[in-house]
């Protein structure tokens, strides 16, 4: 069966009304250095921002957020590591890197909003006696008088959203049960929960769409129920399929997966194409990383994008 290959100028490119500007991010967190997974969505959310033009011919900007809120998973150097990286393959962001570590004030403030208002109460419930009830928490201290020590916050889950369309995968539908549980904002151990700090972020820095992996599809049912809370815009969702080794392992930091080449980034950004369903032209791997990297930009094709949620790959 022959597949006819699309030209250039037939690519339908993203596009936006002269009201709204493209602002999208990457958000990766230090525990570890970056691997051909995180380039995946590094350069997906890059080249989905750049290639998105607006009323005025102005590409989309593109952020990076160092999500730094929890040190004991944190690495020595690695912020510092994952930006150089970042640079090396041509991946340059367009405003100053925002970390979480010094949000804690905002993220304070919409806690204390949020309690204000009666949309949130402390929990002293424990994983083992949410596991006995089934998994998914109960609401159980909705009703309790426990006190801020030993406590989590959760959010009062009003609207329960597990259903979006997301630029990549279409119509998604999320575990009902799981997206209608009063979820944790704060954690016992006074750390703030990643959904709080992810949707304070995108609000904080006008985010308007999240180009990110699979494996948070099932987060983003909460993230917008967060943002219907707090009665802000949400930004559209893209999830592009996961690397992984075998089923369901996929590459990652914890799973101790190689760190890509700074030395050497042209083979692993033609491959990264290649997953991304770019067909780049092999003559590519000789050239410049900037020359790849505007040629990745002029034929970006969001239709490429594998409607699945994992791809096998052989490491070498």
């Amino acid at each position: 069966m022959q597949v006819l290959q699309k030209k250039p100028q037939d690519i339908k490119r993203p596009s936006l009304s002269s009201q709204d500007s493209y602002r999208g991010r990457f958000a990766p967190s230090p525990s570890g250095l970056l691997h051909f997974g995180s380039l995946i969505a590094a350069l997906a959310s890059f080249l989905d921002a750049k290639a998105t033009i607006d009323a005025n011919g102005n590409q989309g900007k593109w952020l990076v957020r160092i999500e730094d809120i929890d040190p004991p998973r944190e690495k020595v150097g690695a912020s510092t590591a994952i930006l150089t990286t970042l640079e090396a393959f041509g991946l340059h962001w367009d405003e100053d890197v925002l970390y979480q570590s010094q949000q804690t004030a905002r993220y304070k403030h919409t806690l204390n909003e949020l309690k204000r208002q009666q949309l949130s109460y402390y929990c002293q419930c424990t994983r083992n006696e949410i596991k006995k009830l089934g998994g998914i928490y109960q609401g159980h201290c909705r009703t309790q008088k426990n006190s801020k020590e030993e406590s989590a916050t959760r959010l009062i889950n009003q609207y329960g959203l597990y259903q979006f369309n997301d630029i990549f995968q279409g119509h998604i539908c999320c575990d009902k049960k799981l997206a209608e549980e009063d979820f944790i904002i704060h954690r016992k151990d006074k750390l703030f929960a990643y959904q709080l700090a992810v949707v304070h972020d995108d609000i904080y820095q006008n985010i308007s769409h999240v180009i990110r992996g699979c494996d948070l599809l099932e987060p983003t049912a909460r993230q917008l129920t967060l943002y219907a809370t707090l009665n802000k815009k949400a930004p559209q969702y893209g999830h592009i399929p996961l690397a992984v080794t075998k089923p369901g392992f996929k590459l990652s930091k914890q799973n101790k997966a190689t760190a890509i080449d700074n030395n050497n980034p042209q083979p692993a950004l033609i491959s990264a194409l290649l997953f991304l369903g770019q067909n780049p032209d092999r003559y590519l791997v000789h050239e410049k990383v900037p020359d790849i990297i505007n040629w990745a930009i002029k034929h970006w094709d969001r239709e490429k994008v594998a409607k699945v949620k994992e791809i096998n790959i052989e490491l070498n």
